[in-house]
């Protein structure tokens, strides 16, 4: 499973920078996954790529981001 960013997120981008497996995009950045371009998933939030997401399990106690967000934006899907 993957977490999610819901629509409460205020796009801060505090939780970008804690995510130890690179998966976190601000709204409207494609990214890059297996050598291919993957369109953004959201134009307006930032996102989680749920194809590099791990949920930090095997690095932290808990998902980085959703420790870190100030609204509780990052929810597992």
């Amino acid at each position: 499973m993957a977490l999610k960013i819901t629509d409460s997120c205020i796009s801060c981008g505090a939780c970008q920078p804690e995510c130890p497996n690179e998966a976190i995009f601000a709204g409207g950045d494609d990214y890059e996954f297996e050598g291919k371009t993957i369109p953004a998933l959201s134009q307006d939030f930032y996102y989680i790529a749920p194809e590099k997401c791990t949920e930090c399990k095997g690095v932290h106690d808990e998902p980085m981001c959703a420790s870190v967000c100030p609204t509780d934006s990052c929810v597992k899907e």
